[in-house]
């Protein structure tokens, strides 16, 4: 037994989601910052940030890292352990694995169809580069959710109803992305900043709901989270937007009681 299996495992408390803003800015937007406003010293440091370069994973992966670090720091490694035990949370009513497995790519799908685009994005490089490019995307966005999902969102239930929460959540992270509007290369360059803020607060809310469902469990969002980077769904802006948020604000009418109140509300960072 390891000194630190000896610690006691504490939760994290509720006034640590200061630290876990504070660290998840400060490793996105310093490492984007680095390149926005000094470029070419970044850039002949570090070389060009593009989508295989380690820094770039690393800014991802901002609030992943935050929430692992206070993870270990309040629990150690057996907290740790506890932590990513929520992975394995998976099981809740078969409608929310089928809003995520199907009903997101339908919603991107009509949205290109409305503004006559295809079923699916075009696969220039053919199917095979498209599931690599899958893959990569599985580790990236998705493994924001240990520490959005992770972290914020049973704290901040703690204290606000699921749908303050998820709204809270929603505002950071759009804010967290600005640096990436002002990045060349990046998918946001071409995006409307206003429309994509209120994509992340009715994606944030949407998922809400589902991570209460699963009992806090971790599996889902970083399902639902990869359904909206995968390559294969087509370009639906603005429509997507729009579609998401008429299914958010139908989702949230029928479970009103669950999202305005406490009731089923998971609280907890480290299970027992």
């Amino acid at each position: 037994m390891s000194k630190d299996d000896k610690l006691p495992i504490r939760e994290v408390p509720s006034h640590a989601l200061l630290y876990f803003f504070l660290l998840t800015f400060a490793i996105t937007w310093g490492i984007a910052g680095a390149y926005i406003f000094f470029p070419i010293q970044a850039t002949g440091l570090f070389g060009e940030l593009e989508g295989a370069h380690p820094l770039y994973f690393i800014a991802t992966w901002g609030p992943g890292l935050a929430g692992f670090i206070l993870v270990l720091f309040y629990g150690g490694s057996g907290g740790l352990s506890r932590f990513l035990s929520r992975l394995f949370l998976w099981r809740c009513h078969p409608l929310w694995w089928a809003l995520v497995l199907v009903g997101l790519p339908l919603g991107f799908m009509t949205g290109s169809l409305i503004k006559g685009g295809p079923l699916i994005a075009p696969m220039e490089d053919g199917a095979g580069q498209f599931f690599v490019l899958s893959i990569i995307m599985l580790l990236l966005g998705p493994v924001e959710e240990f520490g959005w999902r992770g972290v914020a969102q049973p704290i901040l239930q703690r204290h606000v109803a699921p749908i303050w929460a998820g709204a809270i959540i929603g505002v950071v992270w759009g804010v967290w992305h600005i640096p990436a509007f002002y990045l060349s290369g990046t998918v946001y360059a071409d995006w409307n900043l206003p429309l994509f803020l209120v994509g992340c607060i009715t994606l944030a809310v949407l998922v809400t709901p589902i991570f209460n469902a699963s009992g806090g469990g971790l599996l889902l969002p970083v399902l639902f989270h990869w359904q909206l980077i995968i390559p294969f769904w087509p370009d639906a802006q603005p429509w997507d937007t729009w579609i998401f948020v008429a299914v958010t604000a139908v989702v949230i009418w029928l479970n009103r009681t669950h999202m305005v109140s406490s009731t089923g509300a998971e609280t907890t960072v480290i299970p027992d």
